[in-house]
């Protein structure tokens, strides 16, 4: 799903998964593109920030940060194709899936 308040970002909503990690590590508000943040429920719900461009993680209610968790390395060429898919076409399916 298009991320209205983040800028060029997508989000994927967790609604009321809890990690069970605790406390953010390294948090962040300002991810390059590719930097996947990972954002427990609090002023916003659970979800998973996907920037695609200029990113300024935010809810409605304000500026949110997230712990990076991963990063996109191959296809980093493709991140402005998906985030314009998602804005124009709406929400995409995703999986994430390791190479090993």
């Amino acid at each position: 799903i298009h991320a209205r308040w983040s800028g060029e970002a997508c989000w994927i909503p967790l609604g009321d998964f809890r990690l069970g990690a605790g406390d953010l590590e390294n948090p962040t508000g300002l991810p390059a593109p590719g930097d996947l943040l990972f954002h427990p429920a609090g002023p916003s719900e659970t979800e998973i920030l996907f920037p695609y461009g200029t990113t300024r993680f935010a809810a409605q209610s304000g500026p949110l940060t997230g712990s990076h968790f991963l990063t996109i390395v191959d296809g980093r060429d493709q991140l402005a194709e998906m985030g314009r898919r998602v804005l124009w076409e709406g929400a995409q399916e995703i999986a994430f899936e390791t190479p090993w």
